[in-house]
């Protein structure tokens, strides 16, 4: 018999330590499942432990037969050591004694509804923690997609912030060809002035001519100086697990951003970047919050990422 029900609560799918001990603690399939269900809170040890000290039953004079079990402290009858012991587990009494009058046995259909009861039981709770894992694993979806519209929406600004970058460096190196045609054509207008002034006086030296004087040329137009480089970008050099990565990134950017950066498109994780010369260390939220130009590392620097 034990071994049957004890091949049914595997099946039902119980722990094997936890259903052995029911058996032992219970009688029949009914008791041992109402017991695991009572029990399952009950940390492993403490349930051995208890199954060690046993229960304090006394027993009768002479030779009298104990047909049940009384509990002292409540009154209540049980037909085996199983059930008091379960008893005692879920009560805290400690009292019992044999007793020699007996409990009719339950019926078949008794028998047949209570297990039908506990199956019915053990299936709800089993639904409730089905409903309660669904919507711990809906939570932690939840919590993933918005890191990765985060770490999208971070990746995003830099490229933009990168286009800008290079938008504006392109518009300076037109700006920087069309100055130097400027002088270039400047050059050459004074060049062939000066060839004409001196074909000029060389006629007139010919001629007996006195030498013309030149009419004072114009002043150039002055050239637009170029602007003081303003640093606002920087080049960096990250040396990481996985190789050496070149970027350049807009002074404002923060450490932070850099490191999420690497983690998205190199799979790094960075904790701390340091830089040998001169030597600093950067880490924990207030230095990762600094930009790149708070941090010195403009125009460029060399990183080791760790």
């Amino acid at each position: 018999m034990s071994q049957s029900v004890l091949d049914q609560l595997l099946e039902m799918g119980f722990d094997k330590s936890r259903a052995e001990l029911a058996v032992k603690r219970s009688d029949g399939l009914p008791d041992a499942m109402d017991w695991l269900e009572k029990t399952q809170d009950t940390p492993m040890e403490e349930l051995l432990e208890e199954e060690e000290s046993g229960t304090n039953v006394a027993k009768l004079e002479d030779d009298t037969v104990a047909m049940s079990l009384v509990c002292n402290e409540c009154g209540k009858k049980f037909r085996s050591q199983g059930e008091a012991e379960f008893h005692a587990n879920k009560s805290g009494h400690a009292d019992f004694a044999e007793s020699t009058e007996q409990i009719a046995p339950l019926t078949e259909e008794e028998k047949k509804q209570r297990l039908e009861d506990l199956r019915e039981r053990v299936k709800a709770k089993r639904a409730g923690q089905a409903a309660v894992d669904k919507e711990e694993q809906k939570r932690n979806e939840q919590i993933k997609r918005k890191a990765t519209k985060e770490t999208q929406e971070l990746k995003e600004e830099l490229q933009r912030k990168e286009q800008m970058k290079e938008a504006a460096k392109k518009r300076q190196e037109k700006q920087d060809e069309i100055d130097a045609k400027k002088r270039i054509k400047a050059k050459i207008e004074a060049d062939k002035e000066e060839r004409r002034r001196k074909a000029e006086e060389q006629k007139a030296a010919r001629e007996g001519r006195a030498v013309p004087v030149p009419a004072a040329a114009p002043a150039p137009a002055p050239v637009a100086a170029r602007p003081a480089a303003t640093h606002n970008e920087a080049r960096l050099r990250l040396q990481t697990s996985k190789g050496n990565v070149m970027k350049t990134f807009p002074a404002d950017t923060t450490l932070f951003e850099v490191a999420q950066l690497l983690q998205t498109e190199n799979e790094v994780t960075v904790t701390k970047f340091v830089q040998n010369f001169p030597r600093k260390v950067f880490e924990g939220n207030l230095d990762l919050g600094k930009t790149l130009k708070e941090a010195g590392l403009v125009p460029s620097a060399a990183l080791i990422v760790q």
